[in-house]
């Protein structure tokens, strides 16, 4: 495979908030996405989830708690943890996490 252009790939996607994946890294799946300001309901996942932030924010809320993760910055969203997207996110987002069932 060769390298991948994270910000072009997110912009060529057809709307905000659809993943592609890239690959696979053992069970886990590698995606990048482009955000848009707009919110995301609330999940959880059986796994952990590791979000960093290409360029942008992210702004989350995890168990009721506001974070901002900002460009080059990773959050780790803990297995079973409530977490949703705030609105103002906007950039490019790299999420590594086992497929969801």
């Amino acid at each position: 495979m060769s390298a991948v252009d994270l910000a072009e790939t997110a912009a060529g996607l057809p709307e905000a908030w659809s993943s592609r994946v890239l690959g696979m890294v053992g069970a886990a799946c590698v995606k990048v996405l482009r955000m848009d300001e707009l919110p995301v309901e609330e999940e959880s996942h059986g796994a952990a989830e590791a979000l960093l932030v290409l360029d942008g924010r992210l702004e989350l809320e995890v168990d009721g708690v506001p974070v901002s993760v900002g460009a080059g910055e990773l959050f780790m969203v803990a297995a079973g943890t409530a977490h949703a997207v705030s609105a103002g996110s906007r950039g490019t987002l790299v999420i590594v996490q086992l497929p969801q069932e």
